[in-house]
C-alpha cells in the first residue's frame, strides 16, 4: 500500500500536476491539503479521479482538504467523516474496517494563534479516542508545526516564530506520543535537512532551505508494516513537496454497506472544539 500526503497550494492551479503524480506513483491513499476550492470548483480533470473513491472538502479560495482511496486497494466505498472540531474545511477522515485515515490541514496560526491551539488540542483528543477504540490510524497532512528545532533550516530558526514555538512543538509531540510513529523520522532519523516546505523565493527549494511541516503519522501496527517514507522535494510547483510512505500490508476489505458521507460540520464561524 502506498500513501501520499501533499499540500498542493491550490488544486485549480495544479490539477495537471496532481494527475501527473497519480499516473506516476499510483498511491492507494492520496491526501491533499490547501485545495483552495469548493467541490463544485475543482477542475473536472481531477474531480473524479479514475479508479478512486474521491472526497473533496473545500469552501472557496482558502484552506480545504481532500481524501482519495484507490478502488483496487479498498474494494468498498469508505465512510467519509468530518469530525466535530472541523473548522474552515480542515479535516476529513475515511473509515474502512478497523482503519481510520485522516487528511489534515492545521491552521498556520499567524493571524489567529488561539484557533490553531484549539485545533491541535482537539486533534490530540481525536487521536487519543481513535486509538483507545482499538482502531488503526493514519494522520496525514500539513500540521504547520516543525516538531524539533532541526526541522527548520538553521538560517530560518526563530523559536518565537509561529510554527516553531516550544508550545506548538509540545502539542505536536503530545499528539504523536499518544501512540503514533512519525514515519519520516523513523526512516531518516539523522537527516537534519529533511524539509517539506520551502519559501517561494531566493531559490529556497533548490538550496533546500526550508521547514518540515508535512507528516505521515501511523499507529504502531501500521508503522511496523511501513517500508519507506520519502519527500519528493523536486516534484511540482507547490511550495510543499509530496510525502509518501510505502507499507507491506493490504488495505482492509471494509463493509459493502459502510460507504457514506457524514453531514458536514456547522457553518464557518462556529468552532465546536470542546
Amino acid at each position: 500500500m502506498r500513501v501520499t500526503t501533499w499540500n498542493v497550494n491550490g488544486v485549480r492551479a495544479r490539477a495537471e500536476t496532481v494527475l501527473e503524480w497519480v499516473r506516476r506513483e499510483r498511491p492507494d491513499v492520496l491526501c491533499l491539503q490547501e485545495i483552495k476550492a469548493s467541490p463544485e470548483a475543482v477542475p473536472a480533470s481531477v474531480c473524479a479521479l479514475e479508479g478512486y473513491w474521491c472526497h473533496w472538502h473545500g469552501q472557496g479560495g482558502y484552506s480545504g482538504v481532500a481524501l482519495h482511496l484507490s478502488q483496487s486497494a479498498f474494494r468498498h466505498p469508505p465512510r467519509f467523516v468530518h469530525p466535530p472540531f472541523d473548522v474552515e474545511t480542515r479535516i476529513v477522515t475515511a473509515e474502512v474496517g478497523s482503519w481510520t485515515l485522516a487528511s489534515v490541514y492545521v491552521p498556520n496560526g499567524n493571524r489567529d494563534f488561539p484557533t490553531k491551539v484549539r485545533f491541535l488540542e482537539a486533534l490530540d483528543l481525536f487521536v487519543a479516542d481513535t486509538l483507545a477504540a482499538g482502531r488503526e490510524l493514519l494522520v496525514c497532512g500539513d500540521l504547520n508545526v516543525a516538531l524539533e528545532p532541526r526541522d527548520v533550516h538553521p538560517k530560518l530558526r526563530k523559536p518565537a516564530e509561529t510554527g516553531q514555538t516550544p508550545e506548538e512543538q509540545a502539542m505536536l509531540a503530545r499528539i504523536i506520543g499518544r501512540g503514533l510513529v512519525d514515519l519520516s523520522r523513523r526512516f531518516d532519523p539523522d537527516n537534519d535537512r529533511l524539509f517539506t516546505w520551502w519559501a517561494p523565493w531566493r531559490q529556497s527549494r533548490e538550496r533546500n532551505i526550508g521547514w518540515r511541516l508535512d507528516y505521515i503519522l501511523a499507529s504502531p501496527a501500521l508503522a511496523e508494516a511501513a517500508r519507506a517514507c520519502t519527500v519528493a522535494r523536486e516534484f511540482g510547483t507547490s511550495d510543499h513537496g509530496p510525502v509518501t510512505a510505502d507499507f507491506g500490508i493490504e488495505a482492509p476489505l471494509g463493509d459493502p454497506g459502510q460507504g457514506r458521507v457524514e453531514p458536514p460540520p456547522p457553518p464557518k464561524g462556529q468552532i465546536p472544539l470542546f
